[in-house]
């Protein structure tokens, strides 16, 4: 008796019938992997359709409007037309505000020495990157002094009596520094030309 009990003990458990089996007897096949299968080809053709499409329609989509208003070019008048430039050096340039005594920045960019053509005085004008907005717009009179900047052999300060940047003339106390020392000495030797020109 033990024997037939080990026996039954160690058979292998009862697995369930395959689709074979009923097929023998009249069943319906297992149509489910051929339905994934079949499932699978018409997502797969979807895609491809959809991927067509989506090229048509881009195709489609290129369409040229015309402009219903046609702007003119204007052309922007800088009030620099009548005048040449003597001298032209990137700087950052400096106002002293007496009230909270300290140095406010004004902007950073071109400064240009510009003589008019007619009358042969000489201004600086200074406009800020990007925005071209004026900073410095003002006759470089001979009673100017240039000081050197304390703690800097790259700048200078100099008291402005009549700067028109802000519309009405206005006197301030400028600082203007330069990349490096030689820049520095350039401008101060231009400035000073400029002086020259506008004793005349």
């Amino acid at each position: 008796m033990s024997d037939v009990t080990e026996k039954k003990e160690t058979a292998a458990p009862a697995q369930p019938p395959t689709s074979s089996v009923f097929s023998m007897f009249g069943g319906k096949k297992d149509e489910s992997k051929k339905q994934e299968s079949t499932e699978d080809k018409n997502e797969s053709k979807n895609d491809d359709k959809k991927k067509d499409g989506e090229d048509d329609e881009e195709e489609a989509n290129d369409v040229h409007f015309e402009p219903v208003v046609h702007l003119e070019k204007v052309d922007v008048k800088t009030l620099e037309e009548n005048e040449t430039v003597l001298y032209k050096v990137r700087a950052k340039l400096f106002r002293f505000d007496p009230e909270n005594k300290e140095w406010k920045e004004r902007g950073t960019g071109d400064c240009k020495f510009l003589e008019n053509k007619q009358t042969h005085k000489v201004r600086l004008l200074m406009r800020r990157d990007k925005t071209l907005k004026i900073c410095a717009n003002h006759i470089i009179a001979p009673e100017y002094i240039l000081k050197p900047n304390i703690g800097s052999d790259r700048s200078w300060v100099y008291a402005c009596t009549a700067d028109i940047a802000e519309g009405s003339p206005e006197a301030f106390t400028f600082a203007i520094r330069f990349g490096n020392k030689e820049n520095a000495d350039n401008f101060k030797k231009e400035f000073e030309k400029a002086q020259e020109l506008n004793k005349k």
